[in-house]
């Protein structure tokens, strides 16, 4: 199974359970890697695979109406996404808060998911998405 991977995709969502996350919309950030078919590689073709421009636009246009207390269900949510809309068979997320306490360049969540027989690779698809334990 290949992967793809997505690192540093900037999102403004709103998500928050203090007053001050609740008046203005926040940017997070996303590394995600989830698993893709072998067909793409053999056959040369977009449809044999995720598009991963058409993820991010989707993932900007669901998060932009909605609100989330935690970014647990934030990152869940995503996951849930990528799996169920993109029918990725594994998915794995490292959602973060920036700048959201002094002292602090960013607070956030790993979330990894995948169907049983899907084979979930222990690392995040390589070393490039640095900072994700292996």
């Amino acid at each position: 199974m290949n992967s793809i991977f997505i690192e540093g995709l900037r999102v403004d969502a709103w998500v928050g359970i203090y007053s001050r996350e609740r008046l203005a919309s926040q940017t997070v950030e996303f590394d995600l890697s989830f698993g893709v078919p072998e067909a793409a590689a053999i056959r040369d073709n977009i449809a044999d695979t995720i598009d991963y421009a058409a993820v991010v636009e989707y993932i900007r246009a669901e998060l932009a109406g909605r609100h989330f207390n935690l970014i647990e269900t934030l990152g869940e949510f995503v996951a849930g996404l990528l799996c169920e809309k993109f029918a990725a068979p594994w998915v794995k997320i490292r959602l973060a808060k920036l700048g959201v306490m002094k002292g602090v360049r960013r607070v956030g969540v790993y979330i990894q998911r995948g169907k049983p027989e899907s084979n979930v690779p222990g690392g995040m698809g390589g070393e490039e998405l640095t900072g994700m334990p292996q």
